[in-house]
């Protein structure tokens, strides 16, 4: 008998993926479907960027580029880490990827060995986990605290390192939750990391533009751990460029010479027209996207408010950042609706797509058990709709 390896069999599949894939086929047999599921802004690239893949075509982009991105590009990247983050890194420094989930992997691959351990804080994006168990090391979760605003303190983390830690993963701001690390947070995270030299910091910065009340700060930025720390980053969310398939990574050098072998053996290189096209991306300024970021907060305004209408759910933190709330729904929980009794949020999830016509991500798939991750990437129009269909179906 044929069988998969057993390193996949430990690895489940996406829960993220997996609901939006659901969602696509009942909406392929002609139900209604509103997504609150997958994190993909509705929202078309700004026109000087589709113009900028226009012009590569025309001027015959079409062929393989060097495995680390094209040289430009790196040379961009660059300057948008000493603009936007304050970090000083060189083009070989820099690794380009199809997607910042290339980018992770690259980097789980270079570092980690079979029983390693790598901390994660819960909640945590999906892939985390899974990625790390198909390196075959050991995901340690700390699961945070709602009165911490979901965000990891030096004293978890350092009660979390062992000999065997190898890393520790995090966003900010974070999927699911829209939390922000502040400048002084990661100060005090960084005195904790300076004392693990050997632990890699990898910081998952995909959202950092949408921000709405708080400043983004890098971890990089602290000296003592600058050496330690992988910044990802990448196009999909602030530039609306999901399928594009660019993210990017700045490291020290031996470890993007790592990621540079790995990706040489896999992929090769990122497409050429999107790498083109993130050139123009990251060579404009934040502001050619404050519309964007400014409709997102004006969403997250308008769902605080239709969750707050609906008894049941507990918003036990307003995001400061990224386009997902993260309300607690344990008080749904052991109930019946409709005669169907919702055991745990996968129930609950599964419930409001096939009632409700509403696609949403359990909180088991992000480390929480009595959550749901919804996002708000859509107009205020489908979200009004979404939320009447919600409280329609989960009546007491």
């Amino acid at each position: 008998m044929y069988q998969i390896s057993k390193r996949l069999q430990n690895m489940r599949y996406s829960q993220t993926l997996a609901m939006t894939a659901r969602a696509r086929y009942l909406k392929s047999l002609g139900n209604d479907i509103i997504s609150l599921s997958v994190g993909e802004p509705d929202f078309l690239p700004p026109d000087f960027i589709l113009n900028a893949s226009k012009k590569a075509i025309d001027d015959g982009h079409h062929y393989y580029t060097p495995v680390a991105g094209y040289s430009k590009l790196r040379e961009v990247i660059c300057n948008k880490f000493k603009r936007d983050n304050n970090i000083s890194y060189s083009p070989s420094q820099i690794i380009v990827s199809t997607g910042v989930k290339q980018s992770i992997i690259n980097v789980l691959l270079a570092i980690l060995n079979s029983q390693d351990e790598i901390i994660i804080p819960a909640p945590y994006w999906v892939s985390y986990c899974e990625m790390a168990k198909l390196c075959e090391a050991n995901p340690i979760i700390v699961y945070t605290k709602v009165e911490n605003n979901y965000k990891i303190t030096p004293e978890e983390l350092e009660n979390a390192i062992t000999t065997r830690t190898k890393a520790f993963i995090f966003s900010t701001p974070c999927n699911p939750t829209g939390s922000v690390y502040s400048r002084n947070e990661l100060k005090l995270l960084s005195k904790v990391f300076s004392k693990h030299p050997n632990i890699i910091i990898i910081s998952d910065e995909i959202y950092e533009h949408i921000c709405y009340n708080n400043e983004h700060i890098s971890i990089a930025t602290f000296p003592s751990v600058y050496e330690q720390t992988v910044t990802l980053n990448g196009l999909s969310k602030s530039f609306a460029m999901t399928g594009w398939r660019i993210g990017y990574i700045g490291a020290t050098e031996w470890l993007t010479q790592a990621c540079e072998k790995i990706q040489g053996q896999t992929t090769s290189c990122a497409n050429s027209i999107a790498q083109c096209a993130a050139i123009a991306a990251l060579e404009s300024s934040p502001k050619s996207i404050e519309y964007m970021i400014s409709a997102f907060k004006k969403r997250l305004d308008l769902v605080v408010d239709l969750l707050n209408d609906i008894p049941g759910f507990i918003l036990l933190n307003k995001p400061q950042g990224a386009f997902y709330v993260f309300p607690n729904v344990s008080n749904f929980l052991g109930k019946k609706f409709n005669g169907k009794k919702i055991k745990n949020t996968d129930d609950l999830a599964i419930y409001l797509l096939e009632t409700a016509n509403v696609s949403t991500v359990s909180g088991t798939a992000f480390g929480y058990n009595n959550s749901l991750r919804i996002s708000y990437a859509i107009s205020e129009d489908k979200l009004e709709n979404a939320f009447k269909r919600i409280k329609n179906a989960l009546k007491f």
